[in-house]
């Protein structure tokens, strides 16, 4: 008698820890597992679709997409990863997470089509998702890459729009050492006549060859389309809109406009089947929001969380905070995965920061508290332990405790930045999560 399969679970929760245990591998690149189940479920959309990939900004671009179509009217899906508190973060329908009830049904559908196959748990997820997003009878579907591009689950589906928000250097050990590399790789996402953004100024030569090799519409910041802002407001010119007199969107940071006009150029290739006024691009830009993007919570001292987790984003975030305007003392919560480049992540904001709090991460890949205050004191960061130190590294078990720590330490003047990784950002959004509320 054939062997019958186990009970699935009746809760989202052990659902989710079923699937980390499955697949002996966390990342397993390739298209073919989900290929095949994703023609067993028959995923289609009967709407336009929008894929995002990039270094960094692939969520802001994703988040403002979906607040300037909701404003517009539209019912619009996003798959948006990876979640903070819950994983219903990752599935959007019409601005709102999706129950437990509909993601345990797409799970259900995903495992009766899957067979013997054997899915990651990205994998299994991003296909129940999009099986959800599909089935949802909506107007726009815009979906975030994982990792990558070419590779990665997402990319089964052939959008009617891509982009490429950003390319930098990042999961290297996955994508290659250098940005003709990692842009080839995400080029990977592009289709044969349909519209190909790129938002990043300086692309590598391999992406733009790809684009034209394929066939896809390639569509260049700088040649194709641009913005010009002043203190004021701010404008867009793609190839054939104009769009004036704009709100800085309400994402704080120093590379939000390259997002929103990557945004707006996507918007410009879809205006025949999804046209979107001014006013809705304005109140959509002014009215967006995404926690953890250099995301400045109420109350002294400030607190800025930020899921800076590689050189590039680094950068930003240290631009960012010197347009802040003075602080006494910048307190760190701090925590990354080990394959990071973290030296480069220091290198960018050691000068910013005066007091170091990392913390070990509850994943077998973080780096320890440990490795990290080591890597400090490798960069040059000089810590002195007295009660008016300029400088201190102090290690903690959790970022929760790093964070407490931080609080007990800053004066009401003072800010404390949490960044690295996402899980260092949903350590402190949970231990504040009465605040947030």
């Amino acid at each position: 008698m054939p062997q019958q399969k186990p009970p699935t679970p009746d809760n989202l929760a052990d659902w989710l820890t079923l699937l980390e245990q499955r697949h002996p591998k966390a990342i397993d690149m390739g298209l073919e597992r989900t290929t095949q189940v994703k023609n067993q479920l028959d995923i289609r959309f009967d709407c336009p679709v929008i894929t995002v990939a990039g270094t960094n900004g692939k969520g802001s671009t994703c988040a403002m997409l979906e607040s300037i179509l909701m404003r517009a009217g539209y019912r619009v899906g996003l798959y948006i990863k990876p979640h903070f508190l819950h994983f219903n973060e990752r599935a959007r329908l019409r601005g709102e997470p999706a129950s437990d009830a509909m993601l345990i049904a797409a799970f259900e559908a995903v495992e009766a089509a899957r067979g013997e196959i054997s899915l990651t748990y990205f994998e299994f997820t991003t296909l129940a998702i999009m099986k959800l997003l599909a089935d949802a009878h909506l107007d726009v579907v815009i979906l975030e890459v994982g990792l990558g591009g070419r590779l990665d689950a997402v990319n089964v589906i052939d959008a009617d729009v891509s982009i490429v928000t950003s390319i930098d250097i990042d999961h290297t050990d996955y994508l290659g050492s250098t940005r003709e590399a990692i842009g080839f790789e995400k080029a990977g996402i592009y289709r044969a006549g349909k519209a190909a953004i790129c938002g990043d100024p300086m692309p590598p030569q391999s992406l733009i060859k790809h684009a034209d090799a394929i066939g896809a519409d390639l569509w260049l910041m700088g040649r194709d389309f641009n913005y010009m802002g002043d203190k004021q407001q701010w404008s867009y010119g793609g190839r054939a809109q104009r769009r004036n007199s704009l709100a800085y969107p309400s994402l704080r940071g120093a590379n939000q406009l390259l997002n929103a006009s990557a945004a707006l150029a996507a918007l410009e290739a879809l205006r025949d089947r999804l046209p979107v006024g001014a006013q809705e691009v304005r109140t959509g830009l002014a009215t967006v929001e995404l926690p953890g993007r250099f995301q400045v919570l109420p109350g002294q001292p400030l607190v800025i969380l930020d899921v800076a987790h590689n050189p590039h984003a680094a950068a930003a975030l240290a631009q960012n905070l010197d347009n802040m305007g003075f602080h006494p003392y910048t307190f760190a919560i701090f925590g990354s995965m080990l394959d990071k480049d973290i030296e480069g992540v220091i290198g960018h904001l050691k000068g910013k920061i005066d007091h170091w709090c990392v913390t070990d991460l509850p994943l077998p890949r973080a780096a320890t508290a440990q490795q990290l205050k080591d890597k400090l004191l490798e960069a040059g960061v000089e810590p002195e332990y007295k009660p008016d130190a300029a400088c201190t590294i102090e290690t903690f078990d959790t970022p929760a405790a790093a964070f407490a720590n931080a609080q007990s330490r800053a004066g009401e003047n003072d800010r404390i930045v949490v960044f690295g990784s996402f899980l260092t950002v949903a350590g402190v959004m949970e231990a504040r999560k009465p605040e947030l509320h």
